[in-house]
């Protein structure tokens, strides 16, 4: 009898242990419940990685699309780089160097400032932030300068990527011009015809051509291949006028 009473109290305190756990659980869930947020706080920012054999993005044609910039959403977008950079004449550099003239200025443009080896090394190849090298910059800031201590993902958007540079060149840079229209950065320009000169390139003569094509110089003085004796004249009947 004394047995069975001893396998019961075991069984008792074996279920007594299971409901204490599973209060416990249900308490805990109550006390400490949580929900997600319905936005998150912070967004980063990071371009996307363009997929293997997707075409690269057509630079974009600053001569058409500076003149027509956003300059509220240039300097709006620009409240993301404040926590590093200051971009007024006189101020001063804080994680980032001072931005005021840095549009078509030379790279390390502020003296005393603890760039990295990386910047320095970006600057034998590339001296001046023209606009195409400013848009590779904040595009994706470390895969155009790897090693570079800037830790912003950069800017995927090239709209809003167009009105910052923009209002940059506001900012000290008005004197940097804006390149004329260009037709091949255009979307959906064609490709020069096959064999056709390039722009700027003068066509070569066919005088030059024959020279090059048979490796032999004319004498001083002689006629050029074009300028060969004319043809014998035609014969008696060629005289007649031509039929109308």
């Amino acid at each position: 009898m004394s047995g069975d009473l001893k396998w019961n109290k075991i069984f008792g305190a074996a279920l007594g242990t299971a409901f204490v756990i599973l209060v416990v659980q249900q308490a805990s869930g109550l006390v400490y419940h949580s929900e997600a947020p319905e936005k998150m706080g912070y967004f980063v920012d990071a371009p996307e990685e363009a997929a293997d054999g997707e075409a690269a993005e057509l630079a974009p044609d600053w001569g058409t699309v500076l003149p027509t910039a956003d300059l509220a959403a240039g300097e709006a977008a620009f409240a993301r780089c404040q926590a590093c950079h200051d971009a007024h004449q006189g101020g001063a550099d804080k994680i980032g160097p001072n931005l005021w003239g840095v549009v078509g200025g030379p790279v390390m443009h502020r003296p005393g400032f603890a760039y990295s080896d990386a910047m320095a090394k970006h600057k034998a190849e590339a001296p001046t932030w023209g606009y195409d090298q400013i848009n590779s910059f904040i595009t994706a800031p470390a895969k155009y300068v790897p090693g570079t201590k800037m830790s912003f993902a950069g800017i995927r958007d090239t709209q809003t990527r167009i009105n910052l540079i923009a209002w940059l060149r506001t900012q000290g840079s008005g004197g940097f011009a804006i390149p004329a229209p260009d037709p091949t950065r255009q979307p959906g320009a064609a490709a020069p015809a096959a064999g056709a000169p390039a722009t700027g390139e003068a066509p070569v003569a066919e005088g030059a051509a024959a020279t090059e094509a048979t490796g032999t110089t004319p004498a001083a003085g002689a006629p050029a291949a074009s300028q060969a004796t004319p043809a014998a004249p035609p014969a008696a009947t060629a005289s007649a006028p031509p039929n109308t």
